[in-house]
């Protein structure tokens, strides 16, 4: 089985990994629940902007759930990921803009990679789950409710691609904590759909060298949120069910228009 990675100043994280089937973009992106089949990604837009492809969709969060973040490489060359849950670097906890000197993971050609949770040290994370903003990692250890429920994946190829990879086990203990803002949390105006800080999982890691490009090849920006926010979009029809003239008629018979009763 081989492994996964991610880039710090040119030092990049390595997780497992499994081979991936090809397919027209760059990556595929999937959340996937820890039962059943990956949430319906519904597209919304797509639009290119220098020399990046970005696509917006949509997903019908499900409150307490924990998920997975599924990516599969569908390039020959390895990538470097950067992966952002309510704005926040999944690595780090660092505000995260998407950029290329941020930590990310690295995908092999053709593999894929399933991320579970906020990393906390070099073979631990704390998993993803579907929670109230409040309750979110985010405004909870940040009070950072400005990109509340978009799970977002910048997709970086490789500057200079050297013939001998250098990979080393890190030999730093468990990373610390970011530590929480003074005061409490602010709290979001709107209930809306947040990512929890679960429980913990191992999750192995190790270094290598990986130098990215300037400007991510593609990015993939989903924005999760709670049925009745969908609905209330018209992302998704929820239209009130039709009523059967059979099956839903009055316990009794109406009076006629205009009759008088006592």
């Amino acid at each position: 089985m081989k492994t996964v990675h991610a880039v710090i100043l040119g030092i990049v994280l390595w997780i497992m990994a499994v081979p991936a089937s090809s397919a027209g973009s760059s990556v595929d992106v999937e959340v996937v629940p820890d039962r059943g089949d990956a949430f319906t990604l519904i597209p919304f837009r797509e639009s290119f902007s220098g020399d990046t492809l970005t696509f917006k969709k949509y997903l019908e969060a499900r409150k307490g759930e924990n998920y997975s973040i599924l990516v599969r490489n569908h390039l020959p060359e390895r990538i470097g990921i950067v992966i952002a849950v309510d704005g926040r670097n999944i690595i780090t906890g660092k505000k995260s803009f998407l950029a290329g000197s941020e930590m990310m993971y690295i995908i092999g050609p053709y593999e894929q990679t399933r991320l579970e949770g906020w990393r906390t040290g070099n073979d631990t994370v704390n998993r993803f789950y579907f929670t109230v903003s409040a309750d979110s990692y985010s405004v909870k250890t940040f009070s950072d409710s400005s990109a509340m429920g978009v799970i977002a994946v910048a997709v970086f190829r490789e500057r200079n691609r050297p013939a001998a990879l250098y990979r080393e086990r890190s030999a730093s203990g468990k990373a610390a904590a970011p530590s929480a803002p003074q005061g409490e949390a602010k709290q979001a105006e709107k209930d809306e759909a947040g990512t929890g800080f679960g429980n913990e999982q191992y999750s192995p890691v190790i270094k290598v060298e990986f130098e990215p490009q300037r400007y991510p090849v593609e990015k993939v920006l989903v924005k999760y949120a709670w049925r009745e926010e969908l609905c209330r979009k018209g992302i998704l029809r929820c239209r009130p069910e039709a009523k059967n003239r059979l099956w839903d008629e009055e316990e009794y018979a109406p009076y006629p228009p205009g009759y008088y009763h006592r």
